[in-house]
């Protein structure tokens, strides 16, 4: 089976500078070393007629989700500034899509879905419209971390019905504890996402 055509679309999942630069303020080891991996799946998705959407987190400059306000993170990827931008080395399609998260203080990791700090009531992204409006039923997903926001939205992916597909060599993970990166892979494949490698070079 191809892995993308019509119907099929790559989920790009924030590879953005405060993950995947090493001077990002919440840099993944070795989160600069997929993006050749994920641009070669970019192209080879838009040009087998795929779509290709990009999640960018977008926070405030303060929100429930960063330490200095009470959560668990470093302040990273606030709107407008050099962290939150997509990687500069990362090639995209043209009118590619962006699907910004967190814009609003909304706590939470995947693509699809946020968390209202205040009332917890989750809240979809618009991400769930863009493929169903391209009719797709299947997704492929890479970028960044493999233990948060891939698995995160990978899950969901699997939870709305898309057949589900993660490119193990094209994501990497944050392992806050030692081996959450593979907890994870584990957790997604019991969930039923397909783990596979990325295209040859």
């Amino acid at each position: 089976m191809h892995r993308y055509g019509p119907g099929t679309a790559l989920i790009i999942v924030d590879v953005q500078n405060d993950f995947a630069d090493p001077a990002g303020s919440l840099s993944v080891a070795g989160g600069d070393a997929i993006v050749p991996a994920v641009s070669r799946e970019a192209a080879a998705a838009s040009q087998a007629g795929a779509i290709v959407v990009a999640t960018q987190d977008w926070h405030p400059e303060s929100t429930p989700h960063f330490a200095k306000d009470g959560g668990p993170w470093p302040v990273h990827c606030v709107a407008g500034t050099w962290g939150a931008e997509l990687h500069p080395e990362l090639a995209l399609p043209d009118g590619a899509p962006r699907v910004r998260k967190g814009a609003n203080g909304e706590d939470g990791y995947s693509g699809f879905t946020m968390r209202d700090p205040v009332s917890g009531e989750t809240i979809a992204t618009e991400l769930e419209a863009v493929l169903r409006d391209a009719a797709v039923e299947r997704v492929v997903v890479v970028g960044l971390a493999t233990d948060y926001c891939v698995k995160a939205t990978a899950l969901d992916a699997v939870r709305l019905g898309f057949a589900t597909e993660v490119l193990t060599d094209a994501i990497g993970a944050v392992d806050v504890e030692p081996g959450d990166g593979e907890r994870a892979l584990t957790e997604m494949g019991d969930a039923g996402v397909e783990l596979a490698a990325a295209v040859a070079t």
